[in-house]
């Protein structure tokens, strides 16, 4: 199912602004319910400017024979992204220096954009340049470059709390697979997934997804909703390149032990999947602008193979032979995995210190001894760490580590416990927050 809107999104020309990303929205929109908000040319976002909007209608480049030697029907990585509108004749000098290749590989065709500063360009296989033997080209960008506006895509589900989990992707890229697409599409199931998990049984927190165009979007986002975003997010994520490779990198948030970093850890811990962990950095994606110093909201990024770490990256290659349906699928699992952790993870006190309660006396312990099923010795083993170490301090994930289990695993014996009156929430009914923040 994914791999089909993957299909369908692929071949859509998407960059900062445009045609292009309001009709991915709309395709992704088909999905879950996702708003467009608008917003002009001109615009100032701290120390950015919303740029004039871009759309294409067709790009080539002829020889003097009329053969077509590129054409942005074929792939719209051949254009330069933001290439300004030109109808030319050209020598084979100037146009050589406006093709732009990958010489270590030479069957890719780069991704190349110039989106501040006005400029055209053609991208093409390397291994081609051969073939531009003539002497002058016909050059056609058929493209609006003129006042419109940014679109920015977004998503909430409003949970028992206000307390906020944000989802952030980007939208922004032309036909890329790793890098553009497995983000959106993945953060778009985990989405629908949620509106199902409301259904059932309700949802502690509330959701926000965002889809963005990447740094702009996020900046432009902040600028309106930054100090909103403060007083309500507990954890986020950025979603990104979540569909390539065997094992898992989470980049964690500036804060570097938040709760987004503590429930991504603790799942990844239990997956028996490889991962690795590493440091939030202002290298990246919006995770930089999330975590920057006015915000420092709490917001981490899982991913599996990252940017820059596969050849392919930036290039044509980075197409649908690099991901899959099981491996999207798998990091959707693994993204509601982290949510069932932090819908269930509560700071507990327990209501008996003086020693252990008398378990059947409440009717949790079995009433015949001897022999027990595995599932009552598991059951056993969880109420007994739940009331050893619910004390205020350790949360529902601190009990799960040292029973070498995943968090939400403990949510209905915890549950239990609080019906019988074993247990009491430390914080009232309030979900067990963050550091550093919160009204």
């Amino acid at each position: 199912m994914i791999m089909e809107c993957f299909n369908r999104l692929f071949p859509i020309n998407r960059s900062l602004t445009g045609d292009g990303v309001r009709e991915s929205l709309r395709i992704l929109g088909e999905i879950v319910p996702i708003r467009q908000s608008e917003y002009p040319s001109g615009m100032d976002c701290f120390d950015w400017t919303v740029p004039k909007e871009w759309n294409v209608r067709s790009a080539w480049v002829k020889g003097r024979d009329g053969r077509t030697l590129i054409d942005f029907r074929d792939h719209n990585l051949h254009l330069v992204g933001y290439s300004v509108p030109v109808r030319a004749t050209v020598s084979r000098e100037e146009l050589l220096a406006r093709l732009h290749t990958r010489p270590d590989l030479p069957d890719a065709i780069p991704y190349v954009t110039s989106y501040y500063k006005e400029y055209w360009g053609f991208c093409v296989q390397h291994r081609r340049l051969a073939e531009f033997t003539d002497d002058e080209y016909e050059v056609v960008i058929d493209a609006t470059l003129e006042d419109g506006h940014l679109t920015i895509g977004e998503g909430f589900i409003q949970g028992e709390t206000d307390r906020e989990i944000l989802f952030s992707t980007y939208l922004c890229h032309p036909s890329m697979a790793i890098n553009e697409l497995s983000g959106p599409l993945v953060q778009t199931f985990v989405y629908k997934e949620l509106l199902e998990l409301k259904k059932r049984r309700g949802l502690k927190y509330s959701y926000r997804f965002l889809y963005v165009p990447e740094t702009i979007g996020s900046i432009l986002y902040l600028s309106q909703h930054g100090e909103e975003l403060k007083a309500k997010v507990d954890a986020g994520y950025v979603v990104t390149c979540a569909g390539h490779g065997p094992s898992y990198t989470y980049k964690k948030s500036r804060r570097g032990d938040s709760l987004a970093d503590k429930a991504a850890l603790h799942v990844l811990s239990r997956s028996g999947r490889p991962y690795r962990t590493v440091e939030w950095s202002p290298v990246g994606s919006d995770e930089r602008q999330y975590g920057s110093q006015a915000f420092n909201l709490p917001v981490g990024s899982l991913m599996r193979t990252p940017y820059l770490e596969y050849k392919e990256y930036h290039t044509s290659m980075d197409n649908e032979s690099l991901i899959s349906e099981e491996a999207l699928q798998e990091t959707v699992r693994t993204y509601l995995d982290i949510v069932e952790t932090l819908e269930a993870n509560e700071i507990y006190v327990s209501n008996h210190t003086h020693g252990e309660p008398k378990l059947d006396k409440h009717g949790v312990y079995p009433t015949i001894g001897g022999q027990r099923t595995e599932e009552q010795r598991r059951r056993l083993f969880m109420i007994s760490y739940l009331l050893a170490f619910s004390d205020g301090k350790h949360d529902l994930m601190d009990v799960a580590d040292k029973l070498g289990v995943v968090g939400k695993d403990l949510w209905e014996t915890a549950k239990l416990l609080e019906d019988k009156g074993l247990l009491r929430k430390a914080n009232g009914t309030e979900p067990a927050a963050a550091a550093g923040t919160f009204n």
